[in-house]
């Protein structure tokens, strides 16, 4: 299967914007991708949420979303609050599974960190990916603190026998500070896996060209992109 889970080492660290340039690079390639979100918290059900952004910014994808729920909070707290049933990992995989049956690429976004629970039973989507098989892409903030908590999802990721194919930062500022220049050099090691990427914080406000040249320039020829490690951190020499 064509199956790549993405997960965050927190909230607010660019997942989506990471999913879709991921998604974009892809549909420039004339592959045919398809965007799962197992579970959509904090928004409303008349409201556009992640999957619409992918859509916006990346193109003619497919999209699924499993469960959506009003409150921020983990899927599993935020189900049990609205009264809504919650989403198990068997059906994320199954979902995953019938749409890499007709696209070339599955993207797997999850809701915050890799030990985010979905249900009661403490499920997460290290779960999901584990029932597909499939590797994890792991997005991670620039700053402070960044080390600790990529080392620590890379450590649960071997503990649970996942691969981790590496880590993106998704929202680079403008203006790095110093944690940030030395993490670039720092990141692949606390990850267990190579940088493959960086994307500039504020890329989501781009046109949907702007935002491919950016994807292009932001990640690895892994995923059909520029990205060069050494060359993108030495100007930033901590």
């Amino acid at each position: 299967m064509s199956v790549l889970v993405i997960t965050g080492t927190g909230t607010e660290v660019g997942k989506t914007v990471v999913v879709a340039a991921l998604a974009a690079l892809a549909v420039a390639d004339g592959r045919r991708v398809a965007v799962l979100k197992p579970a959509q918290t904090g928004i409303a059900a008349d409201e556009p949420g992640d999957l619409s952004e992918v859509i916006r910014l990346a193109g003619p994808v497919t999209t699924r979303e499993l469960r959506r729920y009003p409150d921020p909070l983990a899927p599993a707290t935020a189900a049990r609050r609205s009264g809504r049933p919650t989403v198990h990992p068997s059906e994320m995989a199954a979902a995953a599974v019938d749409l890499d049956r007709t696209h070339d690429l599955v993207l797997v976004e999850g809701a915050g960190g890799l030990l985010v629970r979905f249900d009661d039973e403490g499920t997460t989507i290290a779960d999901a990916a584990w029932a597909l098989n499939a590797p994890v892409l792991v997005v991670a903030h620039a700053g402070l603190g960044t080390l600790n908590m990529t080392a620590l999802t890379a450590e649960a990721l071997l503990h649970r026998g996942l691969e981790s194919v590496g880590v993106v930062v998704g929202r680079w500022p403008a203006e790095p500070d110093l944690a940030a220049r030395c993490n670039l050099v720092d990141l692949p090691e606390a990850a267990g896996g190579p940088l493959l990427g960086v994307l500039p914080d504020g890329a989501a406000r781009l046109s949907r060209a702007d935002f491919l040249d950016t994807a292009r320039a932001a990640l690895s020829p892994w995923f059909g992109g520029t990205f060069d490690p050494e060359k993108f951190a030495a100007p930033h020499t901590c």
